[in-house]
């Protein structure tokens, strides 16, 4: 068992300056602290947590802020607590996960509770309404989405903007000069949700660089919706990006109903984790959310600046475009 003695003699100060830097209890130097800290973790000591809260210290938990809505495919976001979850534990962090929709309120009330020492926020709007809460609270804080203005931010995401456009260049480039985006549900972009019009804005732009006629359409996560968004096509449509895991399947039961082959009479190209993507009769061409890529640095970053080592940063990181059996050249 590790004590506080061999985190001393590995960091290369007394006892006393391990407790003082668990304690808070004394002014110790940036650079000495960092060196016990990073002895902490290196050696694998765990401190008494109990001690630890009372002393107003770090507590070695997250918390996750990840609302659950109905226009919401769970499962993926479940993939993203999955891989927070998991990094944290690299580090000897907790989870604390937050799924109940309460805005700026509930940051504050996860800041005076003291039970977690950083925020870690998903479900990131592009006029983000959290945004002054979080630059306000004394807790470092990493946001998975990129809003409009990043000033004095962590946030970690994948390219939205240039994985629009590679899945319309894809398709152009198989000669398709009709296409159609199927996107999230109509509150995803009544909500001003970053990720859907960032995705969306590269898309169009892409497809205005390509003189490449493009439709968007906004589809509910129902049946019922699907089949009216695939009812409002243009004419001569042959190519669809699906921007909407939950309708995947559907899609291609009703294309396949309708008489329409894939890949032969329309091309299709998903946005989602490649394991579902690879799941359907005819694999998916797609773009990966990298779930677990994003998870994991965000926790990193949020443990960075824990440890007095990070500054605010926005990282991207880019699309990977897998080709597989749903598209082809246009017919």
């Amino acid at each position: 068992m590790v004590t506080i003695a061999d985190v001393a003699r590995a960091a290369g100060v007394s006892p006393s300056t391990v407790s003082y830097v668990l304690s808070g209890k004394r002014a110790i130097s940036d650079a000495t602290r960092l060196r016990v800290q990073r002895s902490i973790r290196r050696l694998g000591y765990r401190p008494n947590a109990g001690a630890r809260a009372l002393a107003g210290k770090r507590t070695n938990v997250l918390a996750l802020v990840a609302p659950l809505r109905a226009d919401q495919n769970v499962p993926v976001v479940m993939r993203f607590v999955g891989a927070t979850a998991a990094r944290a534990r690299d580090h000897d962090h907790d989870v604390l996960l937050l799924t109940a929709d309460e805005g700026a309120e509930g940051l504050h009330r996860v800041a005076a509770s003291a039970l977690a020492d950083a925020l870690i926020v998903m479900d990131v709007e592009a006029g983000e309404p959290r945004v002054p809460v979080l630059r306000s609270l004394e807790r470092p804080s990493v946001l998975i989405g990129v809003p409009d203005d990043v000033r004095d931010l962590t946030c970690v995401d994948l390219d939205f903007v240039a994985a629009g456009a590679d899945c319309l260049a894809h398709l152009a480039d198989l000669g398709h000069r009709r296409v159609a985006l199927i996107g999230p549900s109509p509150a995803v972009y009544r909500r001003g949700t970053s990720y859907a019009g960032r995705f969306r804005r590269g898309f169009e732009q892409a497809a205005a660089r390509r003189g490449v006629r493009a439709a968007v359409l906004a589809c509910p996560p129902t049946y019922e919706g699907l089949r009216a968004c695939l009812d409002g096509l243009p004419a001569g449509v042959t190519g669809l990006v699906v921007h909407n895991e939950a309708v995947l399947g559907p899609l291609l039961s009703e294309l396949e109903r309708r008489g329409a082959r894939v890949p032969g009479d329309v091309s299709v190209l998903a946005v989602c984790p490649p394991d579902l993507a690879e799941a359907h009769a005819v694999p998916l061409t797609s773009v990966d959310i990298p779930a677990d890529e994003l998870g994991a640095l965000a926790v990193d970053l949020a443990v960075r600046q824990l440890d007095g080592l990070g500054a605010p940063e926005v990282r991207l990181l880019p699309p990977r475009l897998t080709a597989r059996g749903s598209t082809g050249p246009a017919t």
